[in-house]
């Protein structure tokens, strides 16, 4: 059996940074969208629609039920 030699470290490996103003607008982004996406999912009808007829509600009605939403 042939065995495997790991070479030699050279130092401490550190994890790279990344500063605040990187992330922030991507997590901003991020959370927007999530929201817009649970409103769509969990209150996307009824007196709170903001898209006349009930397609939003065909095409998310599965998601709803399986996030625990009630809709009927």
């Amino acid at each position: 059996m042939a065995q495997s030699v790991a070479p030699p470290t050279t130092g401490s490996a550190a994890p790279a940074t990344l500063p605040v103003r990187t992330i922030l607008p991507w997590a901003i982004f991020g959370g927007v969208l999530m929201l817009v996406l649970l409103y769509f999912v969990g209150a996307e009808q009824g007196a709170t629609s903001l898209l006349s007829g009930t397609d939003v509600h065909e095409w998310v009605h599965d998601g709803r039920h399986l996030l625990g939403f009630p809709c009927h």
